[in-house]
């Protein structure tokens, strides 16, 4: 997993709430166990009309937001089914960071698993980066993980909490499997000493 450190990116706004999962990856794109190339289907029912072609409303098809790194987005969002695809779809488009005042429960678990920053803040807060996300190109965030603050394009400042145990994660970009790895040394003494235990095994 990529670590997470400071992420500066522009910042797309989507103003919905209850975003679910469905939304954010529809269900014809979960026959795939690749974590690859559902960038395409991210919010496919929003971004493209009937005939295949692009809506141009849609704020990710939008020149400014294009390229975005970092989603602004209503309250509950990644709320609904489990899928795991939804924070896949959400990485392999370029997203890295989605700030809510609340998010789904399970979303919000399998994006730290996939090096994915959900952030939580409140609605006051939210309000104003929606303001700074609507600047087009001009809505540049940094996101510093290691101090926990999102700065604004003029340099206002927005503190945010996070799980120590979360944070260290990201940070040293560790998902489960790396975790484990991370104890691969006292694995080998115990495997190690049960040969010698049960050498007849």
């Amino acid at each position: 997993m990529e670590k997470f450190s400071t992420l500066e990116g522009v910042a797309a706004p989507l103003k919905i709430i209850n975003v679910d999962t469905d939304m954010i990856i529809p269900k014809q794109y979960l026959k795939t166990i690749k974590r690859t190339g559902l960038g395409k289907g991210l919010f496919s029912e929003q971004r493209y009309k009937d005939d295949g072609s692009e809506n141009p409303d849609f704020v990710l098809n939008q020149p400014a937001y294009r390229n975005a790194k970092v989603l602004v987005a209503g309250d509950n969002f990644g709320c609904g089914s489990s899928r795991e695809h939804a924070p896949w779809a959400l990485l392999d488009f370029g997203i890295r960071c989605v700030i809510s005042t609340s998010f789904g429960d399970i979303f919000y678990n399998n994006c730290f698993k996939n090096g994915i920053l959900p952030i939580r803040v409140s609605q006051e807060d939210l309000d104003k980066l929606f303001d700074d996300a609507e600047r087009g190109a001009n809505a540049t965030l940094t996101i510093d993980l290691a101090n926990q603050e999102i700065r604004g394009p003029d340099g206002g400042k927005v503190k945010f909490e996070i799980d120590p145990f979360r944070k260290h994660c990201l940070m040293n970009g560790l998902d489960d499997i790396g975790l484990t790895m991370e104890k691969k040394s006292s694995i080998d003494d115990y495997e190690a000493k049960l040969k010698k235990e049960r050498a007849w095994a």
